[in-house]
């Protein structure tokens, strides 16, 4: 009979917890969502070199941001919008997902957001790679025809503090600005060089920036997913 009571009560309990856990992730579901968005949002501006400290980050996304595009494999544009960003498909796109059918051949599509800065029009386009211990990701703002970069954004899921975590760091990202991703008109992407830029010829540094000390596998899974996401919208730039 102790047993049968015992054996009723944790069933009961259990019961009411999972009711209790799943009230409240539908309660803070909304919340949660907007704290994603919040933070994809600031990601981007930050990218297209925008001063995104103490300000409301939706309302100046909303004022800065120029239009969303889709576009295919063939660099077209299969979808536009100029309003309700954070609804639309160029924002809530997983772009994990839209590389995996791109290296298996099927037909895919990507993201840009054009953000103007105040100066000019900035292309963020979002990037995803792998680091020493698990995934890396970021955006990437260039200017209006493509030739240089204005700003970065990179962030991790495991990797060394110290080492390979310094990919979020000013001192790191604050290289980029101003590269260029072409050579001549062929695409070089940038290099994530070990052992200093400076050591190179003038003009390979227009191309290159230095790998993190002691982080040199996050270093070359940042200089992979650049060279790896940019060279999928090659069809979009040469059209421009």
């Amino acid at each position: 009979m102790k047993d049968r009571y015992i054996f009723f009560y944790i069933t009961v309990l259990t019961a009411v917890v999972a009711l209790l856990l799943s009230a409240a992730a539908l309660v803070l579901q909304p919340y949660q969502e907007a704290n994603v968005n919040n933070e994809k949002m600031m990601n981007i501006l930050q990218a297209a070199d925008v001063n995104v400290e103490g300000a409301n980050v939706q309302e100046l996304f909303n004022k800065d941001c120029v239009k969303m595009m889709l576009v295919n494999s063939k660099g077209e544009v299969v979808e536009e919008t100029t309003e309700n960003y954070t609804s639309s498909a160029a924002f809530k796109m997983n772009l994990k997902d839209e590389l995996y059918k791109r290296d298996n051949g099927q037909d895919f599509v990507l993201p840009i957001i054009v953000i103007n800065n105040g100066k000019e029009n900035v292309n963020v386009l979002p990037l995803q790679g792998a680091g020493l211990w698990g995934p890396i990701w970021g955006y990437i703002g260039m200017t209006s025809d493509f030739q240089n970069v204005v700003g970065v954004v990179f962030d991790h899921k495991s990797e060394t503090p110290g080492l390979g975590a310094e990919i979020t760091t000013e001192k790191f990202r604050s290289q980029f600005q101003g590269k260029t991703i072409f050579s001549d008109g062929k695409f070089v992407s940038i290099d994530v060089v070990k052992g200093g830029v400076a050591n190179l010829a003038a003009d390979l540094q227009k191309h290159s920036v230095d790998a993190i000390s002691g982080g040199t596998i996050t270093s070359q899974g940042v200089n992979n997913m650049i060279e790896n996401v940019l060279g999928s919208y090659l069809p979009y730039i040469e059209k421009q």
